[in-house]
């Protein structure tokens, strides 16, 4: 395997790939794998699902780099392929609870700024349920902007919505958050 260095951006190592060094897309899947598979498990509690989305998210992202743009956010693309695959997942099976460990419930809190206080276990399954109840199309920015901690610019990329209306998604889904956790 060429030597890669830490240093070199993702798009960087694509252009590499796509020039031939294949298995430098080790590399890209080293970087991704856990924030893939925490992102992906939002969506569902198997683990077993989570895998073979991860790894429908790296095949068809391997199959793709020649569709994508090296100028843009390869976080951004991939993320978009991790939605869609976990969307379709979702879709052909009853979405399953909400996983949210104390770690991220920290993370979250500190962003989130809701005025709840609660303790971080309590937080963990409070916010965990609450999520479950926000609507899909609120949920998504929030969890991209607060537990991913994902850009606005990214979070637009990821679900092809325009960067003002990201803005808005958050604002409202962080309200609507704040209304059932107080419930």
């Amino acid at each position: 395997m060429p030597e890669t260095s830490n240093n070199q951006s993702d798009e960087a190592i694509l252009v590499l790939v796509r020039n031939g060094e294949s298995e430098l897309y080790g590399e890209i899947i080293r970087r991704y794998q856990a924030k893939l598979t925490r992102y992906i498990r939002r969506f569902t509690t198997s683990e077993t699902a989570n895998e073979d989305i991860l790894q429908d998210v790296f095949i068809k992202a391997y199959r793709n780099l020649f569709d994508f743009d090296a100028n843009r956010s390869f976080s951004s693309w991939i993320y978009r392929i991790a939605h869609n695959e976990a969307i379709n997942h979702c879709k052909k099976f009853k979405r399953e609870a909400l996983i949210l460990d104390e770690g991220e419930w920290e993370i979250a809190d500190d962003r989130l700024e809701l005025g709840i206080s609660i303790d971080k276990k309590e937080g963990a399954l409070r916010i965990r349920r609450a999520l479950q109840k926000l609507k899909e199309k609120y949920r998504e920015p929030v969890v991209l902007y607060f537990f991913e901690e994902k850009s606005y610019e990214e979070i637009s990329d990821i679900l092809h919505v325009p960067v003002s209306t990201v803005g808005t998604l958050i604002a409202r889904g962080k309200t609507k958050l704040k209304i059932i956790m107080q419930e």
